[in-house]
C-alpha cells in the first residue's frame, strides 16, 4: 500500500491514529482505496447512461479550442438513441432522487408497521413513552382524542388511538390519488406553490415507482418534466416518510430533550465488550440498549473476564440512541473501519444504509465479528441474526451475548485513541419552542425577536455525510465556524452533526468560544450550544417543522422561501442527500452541497437547478467546493432575506422609563 498522509485525510487525530495502525498492520480502507481509485470523470457529471445495453452511451462535455467556441455550442450531444446531455444528465439525478427518497420511506414503513405492533401489545420490549406527542400527531391525522359527546365525552385510551392512528398512516404509502396528509404543516404560500406546479405527493411509494418509470429508456425526455417528477418524489420523502418517522420513533421511543453525550473512538473501553451499532433504524438498536443494562448479560461479560458491556454508536443509528439514552457515539461514516481498527470492537452491528461492504476484510484482520440483522442488507460473509420485532429484546440479548462470547477472541494488539469529546444533543423542534417560551407560551416568537432584532443573523442548517473524497470533517468545521462568528445559528443531522459534535461545538460553552457577540448572547442566556443536534437524517424533518414555525410565530415572512435561512451539505456522498437537498430546495431553501454535483455535465440543465428553479419555488441549488466560499454565499442570501424583510439595520435596545412610557401612552391617546 502507498503511504497516506493522514493529516490530509482527516483532521480528527482520533482517525488519523487509527490510519497510522492500519497501515503499520498492512490493513487497507476506504482511505487507501480513494488514492488508487479516481472518480469517473464523466460519470461524476453525471453524462453517463448506462440504463439500456446499447450503451453506456458517454456525453462528456465538448472540449474547446480557440476559434471553435461556437461551434461547439452547437453541436447537440446525444447517446444512440438520441437522448440530450440534458435528458441524460436529469435521469441521473431523477434516479438520485428516487433511490434517496426509496431508502428513507422504506425505513417509514418499518417504523410504521412496529408502531401497529406496539399499538396492540404485539411487540416485545417496545411501548408508547410519549403519549403528548402521540395526541398532537393524532389531531394531524383527524383522528378523534375522545369518545362520545359533550358532557358524556371520555379521553381515548393511548392504545386505542395508536391502533386507529397506525393503520391510516401506513395507507399513505399506498395512497394514489389525493394529497399526503403533512402538506398541511407547510406553510399555506408554500402548499399553494406546490399546487400551482402540481408538485404536491400523491403517496410515498407512487411518486418513486413513477420517477423509475419516467427514468426508463425512452419514456420521459423533458428534462423539466423529470425535475419536476423528481420534486414530488423528494417532498414525498421529507413532508412524508421522513417526517412519518420521526413522529412515530418519538411517540415509541420519546421525544429527544437535552441530553449529555460523548463522541470520538476514545467512547470505547480496552476492559469492556464493546458492541458498536451502526446504521439507521432505531429499531433494534433501542433493545440493544435495553439488554446491554442487563443484570444477567453484565454478569456473564464479567464471567468471561470483561468488566461490562460498552454500548456505541454509528452513523445515524448512533444519533437515535444518543438523543434519547446519551449512548456515547463511536464516529461518523469515515469512522466505522477505523472502530474496528482498533482491535476493541467484540461485535459490529448493522442495519441499513451507509455500511460499507469493506468491513468484512477489515473484521477478518481482526476478531470483530460483523452481525447484519436486516434481510435488506445482507453481507455474503457476516453472521446474520434476523431482527423480529415480536421478539426484539430476544434478538437483542443474542446479538449481546455472541459478542460476549467473542471478546475472549481477540487477537490484535488493542489501541484506543484516547480523543473524544462532550456533547449536548436532543434538541426536536419541540425541545426549541420549549426552551425559547416555555410550556405555556412556547413558540419561536423568541428565535424570530432576536433574528429581528439582529442578534442572530439567520439560521443555517448543515446535514450530511462524510466524503473520502475530502479530508474528513474539516468542509463541515470550516463551514459551521465561519457561520456563527458571524451569528448564525446552525442546526444540524447526521453525520455533520457528529463533526460538530467531535470537535466541541455541541456544548453551551463553544457559544463564547466559536460565535460572534450576538449569538453568544442568546446562547448564553438560553443556555444552549450555538450548533443544535437534531438528528438523525431522516430528522431532516425536524428543520422542516423548525422553519415552518419560524413562519407562524410572525415577522419574517409568509413562506420558508422568505426567511434568512439556507442549508448545506459540504462533505454528502448518498443518493439520501440528493432526496434531501432537493425537497429543501422545493420547500424555499437555498442550498448548497460541496465536494462534487451530479449535473455538471449539462450547462443548460445546472443552470435551470442553480437559477431557473427558484423563479417556480422560491429555493435554487448551489455548489461550491471551497466551504469558506459556501460561507459568504450563505451569509449574503441571509442578508439578502433581511433586507428584503426590512431588517438588515439591526434595531437599538432601548430600556424606556416612566417618562418615556408616558410620552408613548400620550401619543396613543392622542392618536386615537
Amino acid at each position: 500500500m502507498a503511504e497516506l498522509d493522514v493529516e490530509k485525510l482527516s483532521m480528527d487525530v482520533a482517525a488519523q491514529e487509527m490510519l497510522k495502525k492500519a497501515q503499520a498492520e498492512g490493513v487497507e480502507t476506504i482511505f487507501d482505496r480513494a488514492k488508487t481509485m479516481k472518480p469517473c470523470p464523466i460519470g461524476e457529471e453525471g453524462a453517463c447512461c448506462r440504463i439500456c445495453a446499447q450503451g453506456p452511451c458517454r456525453v462528456p462535455k465538448p472540449k474547446k479550442k480557440a476559434g471553435e467556441e461556437e461551434a461547439a455550442e452547437k453541436k447537440q450531444r446525444m447517446g444512440l438513441c438520441g437522448a440530450t446531455a440534458e435528458t441524460i444528465v436529469a435521469r441521473n439525478f431523477a434516479r438520485m432522487v428516487a433511490a434517496g427518497t426509496a431508502s428513507h420511506n422504506d425505513h417509514s414503513r418499518g417504523v410504521a408497521k412496529l408502531f401497529i405492533e406496539v399499538a396492540h401489545d404485539r411487540a416485545q420490549g417496545y411501548k408508547i413513552k410519549d403519549v403528548a406527542k402521540l395526541r398532537r400527531v393524532a389531531r394531524d391525522w383527524d383522528v378523534p382524542l375522545t369518545e362520545g359527546e359533550g358532557e358524556d365525552a371520555k379521553p381515548r385510551s393511548p392504545e386505542a388511538i395508536a391502533q386507529e392512528l397506525g393503520p391510516k398512516i401506513l395507507a399513505e404509502f399506498g395512497q394514489q390519488s389525493g394529497e399526503i396528509n403533512y402538506v398541511r404543516r407547510a406553510p399555506k404560500k408554500r402548499q399553494e406553490i406546490w399546487r400551482k406546479h402540481g408538485v404536491v405527493p400523491r403517496g410515498l411509494d407512487i411518486e418513486v415507482v413513477e420517477l423509475m418509470h419516467r427514468t426508463h429508456m425512452g419514456v420521459d425526455q423533458d428534462y423539466h418534466n423529470l425535475i419536476k417528477q423528481s420534486t414530488r418524489c423528494a417532498l414525498a420523502d421529507g413532508w412524508g416518510g421522513s417526517m412519518i418517522s420521526t413522529d412515530l420513533q418519538d411517540i415509541m421511543f420519546g421525544c429527544p430533550v437535552p441530553i449529555a453525550g460523548e463522541i470520538n473512538l476514545g467512547v470505547l473501553k480496552e476492559d469492556h465488550v464493546n458492541v458498536v451499532m451502526h446504521g439507521h433504524e432505531p429499531l433494534l438498536p433501542e433493545m440493544l440498549y435495553v439488554a446491554s443494562q442487563d443484570p444477567e448479560l453484565i454478569q456473564y461479560a464479567q464471567n468471561k473476564g470483561a468488566k461490562g458491556i460498552q454500548l456505541a454508536g454509528m452513523c445515524c443509528s448512533a444519533n437515535e440512541v444518543l438523543m434519547r439514552h446519551g449512548v456515547p457515539v463511536a464516529g461518523n461514516y469515515l469512522h466505522q473501519e477505523l472502530a474496528v481498527i482498533t482491535g476493541a470492537v467484540d461485535a459490529l452491528v448493522v442495519d441499513v444504509q451507509c455500511e460499507m461492504q469493506a468491513l468484512e476484510n477489515v473484521a477478518a484482520c481482526y476478531h470483530t465479528k460483523i452481525i447484519t440483522t436486516d434481510d435488506r442488507a445482507r453481507m455474503p460473509k457476516a453472521l446474520h441474526i434476523p431482527f423480529d420485532e415480536h421478539h426484539a429484546l430476544d434478538v437483542a440479548k443474542n446479538i449481546i451475548r455472541t459478542a460476549i462470547d467473542n471478546f475472549p477472541n481477540r487477537r490484535a494488539p488493542v489501541m484506543i485513541p484516547q480523543v473524544s469529546s462532550p456533547t449536548i444533543v436532543g434538541f426536536s423542534y419541540e425541545t426549541i419552542q420549549y426552551l425559547l417560551g416555555g410550556s405555556i407560551r412556547g413558540s419561536y416568537y423568541t428565535l424570530n425577536d432576536n433574528v429581528i432584532g439582529g442578534r442572530i443573523r439567520g439560521v443555517a442548517g448543515v446535514v450530511g455525510c462524510n466524503n473520502c473524497r475530502t479530508t474528513q470533517d474539516s468542509s463541515h468545521m470550516t463551514l459551521i465556524k465561519e457561520l456563527l462568528k458571524n451569528d448564525v445559528i446552525v442546526l444540524s443531522t447526521g453525520c455533520a452533526a457528529m463533526a460538530a459534535g467531535k470537535y466541541g461545538l455541541m456544548t453551551p460553552e463553544a457559544a463564547s468560544k466559536y460565535c460572534g457577540p450576538g449569538l453568544a448572547e442568546v446562547c448564553e442566556t438560553v443556555g444552549i450550544p450555538p450548533v443544535l443536534h437534531m438528528g438523525a437524517c431522516v430528522d431532516n424533518s425536524r428543520i422542516l417543522m423548525a422553519a415552518t414555525a419560524c413562519v407562524k410565530a410572525g415577522g419574517l415572512g409568509t413562506d420558508i422561501s422568505d426567511l434568512p435561512a439556507a442549508g448545506a451539505a459540504p462533505e454528502w456522498m448518498s443518493e439520501k442527500a440528493i432526496a434531501i437537498g432537493q425537497y429543501f430546495v422545493a420547500s424555499g431553501v437555498y442550498t448548497l452541497f460541496g465536494v462534487t454535483y451530479p449535473t455538471t455535465g449539462s450547462e443548460i440543465l445546472t443552470d435551470y437547478l442553480f437559477k431557473g428553479i427558484e423563479e417556480e419555488y422560491g429555493g435554487k441549488w448551489d455548489f461550491v467546493a471551497d466551504p469558506e466560499e459556501m460561507a459568504r454565499r450563505m451569509i449574503a442570501h441571509i442578508d439578502l432575506k433581511r433586507k428584503a424583510l426590512g431588517i438588515d439595520k439591526a434595531r437599538e435596545r432601548v430600556l424606556f422609563d416612566m417618562e418615556m412610557r408616558r410620552q408613548l401612552e400620550a401619543a396613543a391617546e392622542e392618536h386615537h
